[in-house]
């Protein structure tokens, strides 16, 4: 369905307290809003926090076998550098640059999801898999949060956490998606303020550690917000830290800069229980092009940004999480 399909539907169930699994893709012309069960006969399959529509975990015993073949580092430069101008002639403070790469596994789709550890998880079918570390938005109680996810390294190296919290580049990107975060929920409600800023999570993967830093912004919904749920979760799309700032002039030098549709990835899903909600960004993406896996991974970049460190984050950021 799509956008304005997907908020009636949204604003439907919500009226209703009926529980649902939405998920909206990066230009928002592609949406599914379904029951848990109506998922499950869709062999779409989630597990959002220990929320999930299935009740069997498969057991895959074999280790992983992951390999991935980036973008050549010369087709990245030309791209970082496309960025660059525009950064430098005023006309984006932040964009989000992201590559497809081809990666090849021993496992499948549905072995990876069942194997990963995430806090959110999505199986489409056999066209997509999620391993997202990166909340959207939460509603519990009549408030709303979400959690900009910014600033990435690697654990193994030395002084990892002082390098990454005392990283000017990585602090002004990280504020950058604050502000605009902050912005963006101020448009669905009132009181909205930082809760929490740039604290650090940890994400394993198949071979490593990753440091990722986040913050917490939080404001208060009006009453009856669930008669509009559609129109809030649309109001703050395309999610702020999977583009950049001003949004509207930064999407279309993503558009430029890119030369792949982004399709599901960096797009939205979520789960509604009736009466909280909680959501992800679709990032750590794997997908099935005609039998062959294309991983999707990117960062935020500025203009103090080193092409080689940015090349080397998006690499780092094509991993799975199994032991």
């Amino acid at each position: 369905m799509n956008k304005n399909e997907a908020i009636l539907e949204i604003n439907n169930r919500a009226m209703q307290k009926e529980p649902f699994l939405f998920v909206v893709d990066y230009s928002m012309n592609n949406c599914i809003v379904l029951s848990p069960e109506e998922a499950y006969h869709h062999n779409i399959l989630f597990n959002f926090n220990g929320t999930k529509n299935y009740f069997y975990e498969q057991l895959v015993t074999r280790r992983i076998k992951f390999e991935k073949k980036p973008v050549d580092y010369e087709a990245y430069l030309t791209a970082f550098n496309a960025v660059q101008k525009h950064l430098n002639r005023g006309n984006s403070y932040l964009v989000n640059l992201t590559f497809p790469t081809p990666v090849q596994s021993n496992f499948c789709l549905k072995d990876i999801f069942y194997s990963a550890f995430a806090k959110y998880k999505l199986l489409m079918n056999d066209q997509f898999m999620v391993f997202s570390p990166e909340s959207f938005i939460k509603i519990k109680n009549g408030h709303i949060s979400t959690f900009p996810m910014k600033g990435t390294i690697d654990d193994s190296e030395p002084y990892a956490r002082q390098k990454l919290l005392e990283n000017k580049k990585e602090l002004a990107e990280h504020a950058t998606i604050v502000d605009l975060l902050r912005n963006d929920l101020s448009k669905v409600a009132s009181n909205v303020h930082v809760e929490k800023f740039r604290y650090i999570d940890e994400i394993k993967s198949d071979n490593k550690k990753l440091l990722q830093v986040s913050s917490k912004i939080t404001g208060i919904l009006p009453q009856g917000f669930p008669t509009n749920l559609g129109n809030i979760l649309f109001d703050m799309l395309p999610a702020g830290s999977v583009t950049g700032a001003p949004k509207a002039k930064t999407l279309e030098i993503i558009a430029e800069a890119e030369n792949y549709k982004r399709g599901f990835y960096t797009g939205i899903a979520g789960y509604f229980d009736g009466t909280n909600l909680d959501s992800c960004v679709l990032i750590r993406f794997i997908e099935n092009n005609n039998g062959n896996l294309i991983y999707k991974s990117g960062g935020g970049i500025t203009t103090q940004s080193n092409a080689k460190e940015e090349y080397q984050e998006l690499i780092d950021k094509i991993y799975v999480p199994v032991n």
